[in-house]
C-alpha cells in the first residue's frame, strides 16, 4: 500500500477521532451548563450527542480508514487480518493525536483551559469491570455487524455507545485514546490522570476477550 494512501488513512483517523472527542467533551460541557445541576439530564445530552456523532463519523470516515478511532479496535482488526501490523503504530499515533486535538478544541470553544488535569474520580473495581464489559460490547458490536450486516455498523455502534453510557457506571469510555485525552479536560467528561492506567488495562482485556470469543463464535468469517 502506498505511503500516500497510508497518509490519507492517518488523516482520516486523526480528524475523525478529533471530532469524536470534540463531541464527547463539548456536549458534556454544554449539557452540564444547561442542566442546572441535574446530572441525569447532562448525561443524557452527552450520550445522545456522542451516539449521533459516531453514526455520522463512521459513515464519513469508514470508507477511508475503517473509522476505528480507537487503538483497541485497530489492534483487534490487525489481529484478525483487517489491516497490516506495520500500519498499527501509525493508526494509534493518529488516533491519540486526534483525541488530544479534539479535547483542546472543545475546551477552547467553551472558554475552558485548553488542557487541564481532570479532577473527576473514576476508580474502583466496579468502574474497571464496567470498562471490560463496555469494551467487550463495543468489539462484539463491530465484529458481529461487520461480518453479517456491514451496512448498519455506524448505527449499531452509535446505538451501543448511547446505551453503554447508561448501563455502565464508568459511562463507557471503551477506548484508550479517548481515556488518555479525557484526562486533560477538567469538565463533565474528564477522568483523573491517575485513573487512566486501570481503565486502559480493562479496555484491552475486554477487547481481547471479545476478539477470542468471536473467533470461536464465527470461525468461518476469519477466512
Amino acid at each position: 500500500m502506498s505511503d500516500a494512501n497510508l497518509t490519507r488513512r492517518m488523516a482520516s483517523e486523526a480528524l475523525g477521532t478529533a471530532f469524536l472527542l470534540a463531541i464527547v467533551v463539548g456536549s458534556g460541557i454544554m449539557g452540564e451548563r444547561l442542566a442546572a445541576g441535574n446530572v441525569a439530564i447532562a448525561l443524557l445530552a452527552n450520550a445522545m450527542a456522542t451516539g449521533a456523532g459516531l453514526v455520522t463519523l463512521i459513515s464519513v470516515f469508514g470508507p477511508l480508514s475503517g473509522a476505528h478511532f480507537n487503538p483497541v479496535v485497530t489492534l483487534v482488526e490487525s489481529a484478525d487480518g483487517g489491516i497490516a501490523w506495520r500500519d498499527v503504530p501509525a493508526y494509534v499515533v493518529a488516533q491519540t493525536a486526534g483525541a488530544f486535538g479534539g479535547v483542546a478544541l472543545a475546551n477552547a470553544m467553551f472558554g475552558e483551559a485548553v488542557f487541564a488535569a481532570s479532577r473527576h474520580e473514576r476508580s474502583g473495581s466496579a468502574q474497571w469491570l464496567s470498562e471490560v464489559v463496555a469494551t467487550f460490547g463495543l468489539i462484539a458490536t463491530i465484529k458481529g455487524c461487520s461480518r453479517n450486516r456491514p451496512d448498519i455498523v455506524p448505527f449499531a455502534v452509535g446505538a451501543y455507545i448511547t446505551a453503554a453510557y447508561w448501563f455502565t457506571p464508568s459511562t463507557s469510555f471503551a477506548n484508550p485514546a479517548v481515556t488518555l485525552a479525557r484526562s486533560v479536560t477538567n469538565t463533565f467528561a474528564g477522568i483523573r490522570p491517575v485513573d487512566v492506567p486501570a481503565f486502559v488495562v480493562a479496555q484491552v482485556l475486554g477487547a481481547a476477550a471479545a476478539m477470542l470469543f468471536f473467533r470461536w463464535l464465527m470461525p468461518k468469517a476469519r477466512s
